[in-house]
C-alpha cells in the first residue's frame, strides 16, 4: 500500500514550493518506506510513499506516460490490471512497466473519467494531464483507500491520503467544525464527506473530482453506488453455489503478490470463509494470523485454532493483555482526528503481528454489512414491524412517553433494557436506526454540550447524515439499514481502522467480501436469504456448511473488544479523571463541566456503565492535547 500527496494552484501556473510537498509527504513515511518520489511543475506537485507490492524494480510513482504529459500518483491495486493492459495495449497504448499503476495513466488517456469503470480494485489517485490541465482525483466504490482535500485561501487546493498530510501547509484554518463535533459524540468517528475542521474534507466513496487551472473548484460528483436491484439466482442451493464461486473469484484476484501473502484469522464466519477459499486456491499453506485475549470474554483463538488446523495454515498467535492500553495516546496520531472505536486497539496488534510474517493479508471486513450479519439487524426488524403495526399519531405518544418514564438498565440483558426499545418505536425507522447505533443519544448529547455549543449547532442533529444517505436507500427495511452502514460505519468506522492500523505497520489488507462485482451481486439477494429468522448471514452460513465447522458458523458473535469499562474502574481511573474533568477539555468550552462529572462519577462508582462515551471524551482529548494545540 502506499501514501500519496498534491498541491494544485488553482489560479494557474504558479510556484509549488518543492520543501512544503517533501514535507507533506514525509509525514505519511509510515504507508510507504520502501521509496518516496516527488514531481514538480508550475502550478501542480504530486508526491508519493511507496510499499511495493507488484513490480518491486519497476513501479515506481509519480509514474508518467509516453511523452510525460500524463502523471499519475496512486493508492491501492487494481486487481483486473493486466487483462484491462491488454485491452489497452490492442488500443496501441505502450507499457514500459508490469505495474498496476501504469494502467491508471493509460486508461485515462483512453477513456478519461469512463476509466473508473473498468477498474476492480481498491484505490485513491490523482492524475494531472498537462495537454487539458485537468487534474483528477477518484475514490474506490466502496472507500477502502482514504483521500483528503482543502481548498486553501490562497487558492491552493491540496490533498493526501491522511489528514497528517495537509496538517503541514502552513497557515492552515484549524477552526473545528461544530457538526463534525456533534456526529462524533453521535457515531464514534466522523462519517464522510466532513473532518474535524471546517477547511478539510474526504471525498465519498465512489465520487471523483475534476479541477482545471482558472476555474473554480467543483463538487466532487458520484460514479458508483450499491444498487440493491434483485438478481435472479434460482433456489436456495443454487444461490448459495454462485456465492461460493463468486466469493472464490474475489479471492482469487487478491492473490496476485510479489511479496509474502496471508490472511487474518479471527474465528469468526468472514475471515474463516476467506481462509477456507485461500487454502482452496493457493499450492502453498496459507500464513494466518490472529490475536488472543487474556480476558475470555473475549477470546475466540480456539475457534480460529479449528480453522487452522482444518486447512493447515501456517498459524501465528499473538497475546493482547487485559491491560494493553499503552496505545491510548498514539491513537490520535494514527487517525488525526477523533476516532471512538476501542478496537482500533486490538486491530493494531494484529497488524503488528502480521507485518512480522507477511507484507499483505486478506480480511473478512464487509460481511456483516453486506449479508445482515450485526445483531442490531434483527433488533431493527422487530421495531420496523411493531412500527408498521401502529400508526404514528398513537406510536409516537405512547412509545414516547414510556421511554420517558421507563428505567435505564445497562446492567440488564437486551431484552430487558427496554427504554432504548421504547425511544427508538417512538421515531421513524432512520431515526429508530440511529437511535439504536448511536453512541451517545440525542438526551445525552444535549446535556454533554455547553449552552454556548449548542448555539453554535443552530438545531443541527446527527441523524441527519443518515437522512441524507436514506433519500438514496432502498425501500426494504433491512436493505434500507444495510445501505445506511455502508454509507457510514463500514468507510468512516471499520475501513478507516483498518487502514490507519495497518498502514502505521506498512501493512496492506485486501478485503475480498468489499469486491464491488460481488457487493453488487450480494446486495441484489433477497432480504430473507441474509436474515432468516434470528439467523443473520443465512444463505452465507449455508453455503460455508461444507467448508467450516458448525461451531465456527453458528456460535455467539464475539467481535473485537476491549475491557473499557474495568479499565476506567482500575488501571485508568486516575487518567481518565484527570482527561476528562481537566483543563483541555473545558479549555474548548464544548462541554457542560456538570455533567462530564457525573459521567466519570456515575461510572467509577459502579452506578452506571458510561465507558463508551468515556472513552470517546478520552479520545477527544487525546486529540485536542496532541494534534489541534499542536
Amino acid at each position: 500500500m502506499c501514501g500519496l500527496v498534491g498541491i494544485f494552484d488553482t489560479r494557474g501556473p504558479g510556484e509549488i514550493p518543492r520543501q512544503l510537498l517533501h514535507d507533506m509527504n514525509e509525514a505519511q513515511f509510515h504507508r510507504g518506506p520502501d521509496e518516496g518520489g516527488l514531481h514538480v511543475e508550475p502550478g501542480v506537485g504530486l508526491g508519493h510513499r511507496r510499499l511495493s507490492i507488484i513490480d518491486l524494480s519497476s513501479g515506481q510513482q509519480p509514474m508518467f506516460n509516453e511523452d510525460d504529459s500524463v502523471v499519475v500518483v496512486f493508492n491501492g491495486e487494481i486487481y483486473n490490471f493486466a487483462t484491462t493492459a491488454e485491452e489497452l495495449k490492442s488500443l496501441g497504448h505502450r507499457f514500459h512497466t508490469h505495474s498496476d499503476t501504469e494502467v491508471i495513466v493509460h486508461a485515462w488517456e483512453e477513456w478519461g473519467v469512463d476509466c473508473l469503470k473498468h477498474f476492480r480494485g481498491m484505490f485513491a489517485f490523482a492524475v494531472w494531464d498537462r495537454n487539458k490541465k485537468t487534474l483528477f482525483l477518484a475514490r474506490d466504490r466502496l472507500g477502502i483507500k482514504p483521500l483528503h482535500y482543502g481548498l486553501m485561501p490562497d487558492g491552493r487546493f491540496i490533498f493526501g491520503s491522511e489528514l497528517k498530510t495537509l496538517y503541514k501547509y502552513p497557515g492552515l484554518d484549524r477552526d473545528i467544525d461544530p457538526l463534525a463535533v456533534e456526529e462524533y459524540f453521535a457515531y464514534g468517528y466522523i462519517p464522510e464527506p466532513r473532518t474535524i475542521y471546517k477547511s478539510l474534507h474526504k471525498l465519498e466513496p465512489g465520487h471523483f473530482m475534476l479541477l482545471r487551472q482558472g476555474e473554480a473548484v467543483p463538487e466532487p460528483r458520484q460514479y458508483w453506488d450499491v444498487p440493491f436491484g434483485p438478481v435472479s439466482v434460482g433456489d436456495e442451493q443454487a444461490a448459495g453455489e454462485a456465492l461460493m464461486e463468486r466469493l472464490r473469484d474475489a479471492t482469487d484476484l487478491r492473490l496476485v503478490s510479489e511479496v509474502p501473502l496471508g490472511a487474518f484469522l479471527s474465528g469468526g464466519v468472514d475471515s474463516s470463509a476467506i481462509v477456507a477459499m485461500m487454502a482452496g486456491l493457493m499450492k502453498e499453506p496459507v500464513n494466518t494470523c490472529s490475536i488472543s485475549f487474556s480476558d475470555p470474554r473475549f477470546n475466540e483463538t480456539e475457534f480460529a485454532q479449528q480453522v487452522a488446523d482444518r486447512y493447515q495454515t501456517n498459524h501465528f498467535v499473538g497475546n493482547v493483555d487485559t491491560d494493553d492500553f499503552d496505545l491510548v495516546d498514539k491513537l490520535a496520531f494514527f487517525y488525526d482526528e477523533p476516532y471512538a472505536d476501542s478496537s482500533a486497539i486490538p486491530t493494531y496488534r494484529v497488524c503488528q503481528l502480521a507485518k512480522q510474517k507477511v507484507t499483505v493479508v486478506l480480511s473478512g471486513d464487509g460481511g456483516d454489512e453486506n449479508l445482515a450479519g450485526y445483531r442490531r439487524y434483527r433488533w431493527h426488524m422487530y421495531e420496523a414491524r411493531m412500527r408498521g403495526m401502529i400508526p404514528g399519531m398513537l406510536r409516537q405518544p405512547l412509545f414516547g412517553g414510556l421511554g420517558r418514564i421507563y428505567p435505564k438498565a445497562d446492567w440488564a440483558p437486551k431484552v430487558l433494557r427496554a427504554k432504548t426499545t421504547f425511544q427508538a418505536l417512538a421515531r421513524d425507522n432512520v431515526a429508530g436506526y440511529f437511535h439504536s447505533v448511536s453512541l451517545l443519544s440525542d438526551e445525552m448529547r444535549a446535556r454533554l454540550f455547553s449552552d454556548r455549543f449548542k448555539s453554535e449547532l443552530q438545531g443541527y442533529q446527527a441523524v441527519e447524515v443518515m437522512r441524507r444517505h436514506a433519500r438514496n436507500a432502498p425501500d426494504h427495511p433491512l436493505s434500507q439499514v444495510q445501505y445506511l452502514d455502508m454509507k457510514t460505519y463500514l468507510v468512516g468506522d471499520i475501513l478507516t481502522k483498518v487502514d490507519r492500523a495497518s498502514m502505521a505497520h506498512a501493512l496492506e489488507v485486501r478485503v475480498p467480501l468489499l469486491d464491488h462485482k460481488l457487493v453488487e451481486w450480494m446486495s441484489g439477494l433477497s432480504p430473507e436469504l441474509k436474515l432468516r429468522g434470528r439467523e443473520g448471514k443465512y444463505i452465507f452460513k449455508k453455503a460455508l456448511e461444507p467448508y467450516l465447522p458448525n461451531d465456527v458458523l453458528y456460535r455467539h458473535k464475539m467481535g473485537f473488544a476491549v475491557p473499557l469499562a474495568s479499565w476506567f474502574r482500575g488501571p485508568l481511573k486516575a487518567r481518565l479523571r484527570e482527561s476528562v474533568l481537566g483543563d483541555t477539555l473545558a479549555d474548548t468550552g464544548l462541554f457542560d463541566r456538570k455533567y462530564l462529572q457525573h459521567l466519570v462519577d456515575a461510572h467509577q462508582s459502579g452506578v452506571r456503565d458510561y465507558s463508551a462515551p468515556l472513552w470517546s471524551l478520552l479520545m477527544f482529548e487525546s486529540f485536542q492535547r496532541q494534534i489541534a494545540n499542536a
